[in-house]
């Protein structure tokens, strides 16, 4: 059966912590795997505008040996002309890989019911797992080992970033809080998945509207933009809900004396964020922009070995 990663709880806890090691492995010795050599071809399709993914998979599939091909909104019949289910079985017979960063989640399944090869989930409306893999290897960089560790998200609960922290977060073992306004928590259905993981991790969830109870003695404090792809007709109204939620200097020196400040970029300084906060001496944005890059490729290497298996 194909593997594939579509979601963050499509990883095990164990499966995760072997991605994260050989991320880590990756950042120390760039060019120590090669299973693209060949050149392999990697399919990169964005249905969305993309700066930090775009550059991290083109630059990681050409350290592993292959050749990114990168096809945007518009270049191809992919879900128009063509169904995915066609296109799915077109591209396993010439491709290594397929990665793809869309709208609606669905289109992923189906892609991946539809193809042997693996397909990774560069973004979807639901969840964004490749950001939570280079979060996770830059928490253990700067924190150690990740269980146990204590991470607060604030801001729209009921997007990809917040659905992805919980079931990530979890799955390592964490302590997830989130605080969001009424009417932005995640989906019933993800913290409940996210709870049954943490039942066998040791992890917890907290979901709240008190962002202040979220941040107090926290090790990790993370804020997304308010205004997500695909949401900017309703800027107005989620600047003034999001408003009591952004991470004030004030706010995160409740947390600990040495917590972290995670942002995945974008970021609106002024607006969910400080511009002390993000560019103060405990933000590690940078290295987590950085290890998009290396736990991507550790992802890559990890998905073609266990199909070639």
């Amino acid at each position: 059966m194909t593997r594939h990663f579509l979601r963050d709880d499509d990883l095990s806890p164990a499966e995760q912590a072997e991605v994260l090691d050989l991320a880590i492995a990756l950042k120390a010795d760039r060019y120590a795997r090669t299973p693209l050599a060949g050149p392999q071809t990697v399919s990169v399709f964005f249905d969305k505008t993309s700066t930090r993914t775009r550059i991290s998979f083109a630059t990681g599939i050409a350290d592993l040996g292959g050749s990114p091909l990168i096809i945007t909104s518009g270049d191809s019949q992919l879900g128009a002309k063509e169904s995915v289910a066609d296109t799915a079985r077109v591209l396993e017979r010439q491709v290594a890989a397929i990665v793809w960063r869309t709208f609606a989640h669905s289109g992923l399944e189906e892609m991946a019911e539809g193809t042997t090869i693996p397909v990774i989930n560069a973004l979807s409306d639901d969840f964004h797992p490749c950001q939570l893999l280079a979060d996770l290897q830059t928490i253990r960089e700067h924190r150690g080992e990740l269980a146990g560790q204590v991470l607060a998200f604030l801001g729209d609960g009921a997007c990809n970033m917040g659905n992805s922290y919980l079931l990530a977060c979890v799955t390592a073992g964490m302590h997830v809080r989130v605080a969001a306004p009424a009417g932005f928590a995640p989906a019933a259905a993800v913290i409940a998945d996210a709870e049954a993981i943490a039942a066998t991790t040791g992890g917890s969830v907290l979901i709240t509207t008190d962002p202040a109870l979220a941040v107090a003695g926290a090790d990790v404090v993370v804020t997304d933009t308010w205004v997500s792809m695909g949401k900017e007709d309703e800027k107005a109204d989620r600047e003034a809900a999001f408003r009591p939620y952004a991470v004030t200097q004030e706010l995160f020196d409740s947390a600990k004396n040495d917590a972290i400040f995670m942002h995945c970029l974008p970021a609106y300084r002024g607006y969910e964020v400080e511009a002390s906060v993000i560019d103060g001496p405990r933000s590690v944005v940078w290295d987590e922009a950085e290890n998009r890059l290396h736990a991507q490729k550790a992802l890559m290497v990890w998905l073609l070995e266990k199909n070639a298996a």
